[in-house]
């Protein structure tokens, strides 16, 4: 995202842009890659409600708060890039706050892969969960991603 310091982040958590929806899907290749045609939207709102059960020292990834929300609406699947949108806006509304912090650190994208989308990028979110005693270590020689190592120890189950 960008020009992050002049959006109100917490009014777009609280827009629910008519969702939650599911919307039957007609294309085939993306029916074969998700498993199914019903397509589940989940508002904003709904990513940091999940995002806040994650207690200290555990971890949750984008694709089990997707399938948590595909199983709980009778969806065959959330979409997706609507979902990575969410947890920034999510992110974002909880910096922008005072009080009533909500841990996004602690969701990863996938693999256990840092999200630079993040306030404060790769740094802040290493630099909390490391707090929480999690080890974060580089892949990639030009492609330099960053990742909690063993993160699957330490997920949490919805």
């Amino acid at each position: 995202m960008a020009n992050e310091d002049q959006k109100d982040f917490n009014a777009m958590l609280n827009d629910s842009k008519d969702m939650p929806k599911i919307q039957t899907i007609m294309d085939e290749k993306s029916i074969k890659k998700y498993g199914g045609d019903r397509m589940y939207f989940a508002p904003p709102m709904d990513y940091d409600r999940v995002m806040r059960l994650v207690p200290f020292g555990k971890l949750l990834t984008v694709g089990m708060i997707r399938d948590y929300f595909a199983k709980q609406s009778g969806a065959d699947f959330t979409e997706p890039i609507t979902a990575g949108i969410f947890v920034s806006i999510a992110a974002w509304a909880s910096y922008q706050r005072k009080d009533d912090k909500t841990p996004y650190w602690r969701t990863l994208k996938a693999n256990g892969e840092l999200n630079p989308k993040y306030p404060g990028g790769i740094e802040a979110q290493r630099e909390m969960l490391e707090k929480e005693g999690h080890t974060i270590i580089q892949k990639g020689r030009t492609n330099i991603k960053y990742y909690c190592k063993d993160y699957e120890q330490s997920l949490f189950s919805l």
